[in-house]
């Protein structure tokens, strides 16, 4: 599995014109499914997210080089923030032959979805309050981003 992980200020999905899921202040992550991921990819990912360490302490001491106070002391969970997750096959892409991004690294659509919404359903679990986007839907996405602070997970 591949995780982009976004700190959010506020973060929204629409299909068409209706809002499939929108939240403020947390974290926006586009989730892309590997042939090889499994269900446990997807627990030791969301136990990982629960814990992590990216969301703002306003009272820390201003960072060498920072503009301002931003020493990322505490999880989503520790702050009551949001997460919107949103499904991204593209994480996939392998660019290395030509042009055009192959995707036979990304998991079929079946096997995806049901590792897609296991994933929601743990970090549900873990108590975070979740959002999703529409998974296999084209979607509009619109972030404004906090920091920002994007990192990188993969299992």
């Amino acid at each position: 599995m591949k995780l982009v992980v976004q700190r959010v200020k506020r973060a929204e999905v629409k299909v068409g014109n209706k809002v499939v899921g929108k939240i403020g202040k947390g974290l926006f992550i586009l989730v892309g499914i590997g042939k090889a991921d499994t269900a446990k990819e997807a627990n030791a990912l969301a136990a990982k997210l629960e814990k992590m360490r990216v969301m703002s302490d306003p009272t820390s001491p201003r960072l060498r080089g920072a503009s301002g106070k931003d020493k990322m002391n505490f999880s989503v969970r520790d702050v009551g923030a949001e997460v919107l997750v949103v499904s991204q096959f593209t994480l996939y892409a392998n660019t290395a032959d030509g042009n055009r991004p192959s995707f036979i690294e990304a998991a079929d659509p079946k096997k995806a979805k049901e590792i897609y919404e296991y994933f929601i359903d743990e970090l549900k679990n873990l108590g975070l309050k979740v959002e999703t986007g529409s998974f296999g839907e084209y979607m509009n996405i619109k972030t404004e981003l906090d920091g920002p602070v994007t990192i990188v997970l993969e299992s």
